[in-house]
């Protein structure tokens, strides 16, 4: 075999093993990211989302905000099509080889709580600690335990200025204090998760309902 074919050969058999190794990864952390279901960002119909002036659709689904480890705010009504969307950009960025990992925030609580009760609480904040984006879904939805509220805290600092934040909420963080319950705590996790954010506002009614009528 003459020296070039022979050094083709290898370069393809190279290329062809990280391609194949990027699949698996990608495979791998999609099994493990906890997703409700696949939501793609093509299918998305973004004429409803009002986009704040430092943000455009262009960088946000190029995931710009990740890069920059910043936090995105998804605030509108139930139904809006807030949780589809930060799936999407969840599974746009697995498909970039990022570690994500999506919660309610009601269950990334219980979670949280049960590994703080059966020893287990440092093993889950490292396997968190890894993650480059944190999708939590259903923020303020349900009320807080001040164990739990706690808990939330600790995971929103130890992302703050390190990894990128999705937060899907109908509540205004004037009153994420009814379901944290302490004025303190929530003043402080406000803090952390507006810092470096960019907050989208979803107008008009639930989508869901149009879609039931409709059929």
């Amino acid at each position: 075999i003459p020296y070039e074919s022979k050094d083709q050969f290898i370069h393809d058999f190279l290329l062809k093993l990280l391609e194949e190794r990027q699949v698996n990864i990608i495979d791998r952390n999609m099994k493990q990211a906890g997703f409700p279901g696949k939501k793609t960002l093509e299918s998305y119909d973004f004429s409803r989302v009002i986009f704040p002036e430092k943000l455009t659709l262009e960088s946000l689904t190029e995931l710009d905000f990740l890069e920059n480890q910043q936090n995105l705010i998804l605030y509108g009504n139930i139904g809006a099509g807030k949780s589809h969307l930060g799936v999407a950009l969840g599974i746009k960025a697995i498909q970039h080889q990022k570690l994500v990992y999506f919660f309610t925030v009601h269950d990334l609580v219980n979670r949280l709580v049960e590994a703080r009760e059966n020893g287990t609480h440092g093993r889950l904040m490292k396997k968190l600690e890894k993650a480059h984006l944190l999708v939590l879904d259903e923020w303020g939805y349900l009320p807080l335990h001040q164990e739990g509220a706690r808990l939330l805290f600790e995971v929103v600092s130890m992302c703050y200025e390190r990894k990128s934040i999705i937060i899907t909420t109908n509540i205004e963080f004037s009153h994420w204090k009814n379901f944290l319950f302490d004025e303190k705590l929530t003043a402080a996790i406000i803090d952390r998760v507006i810092h470096h954010s960019h907050l989208l506002f979803f107008d008009g009614p639930s989508r869901r309902k149009q879609e039931a009528l409709l059929k």
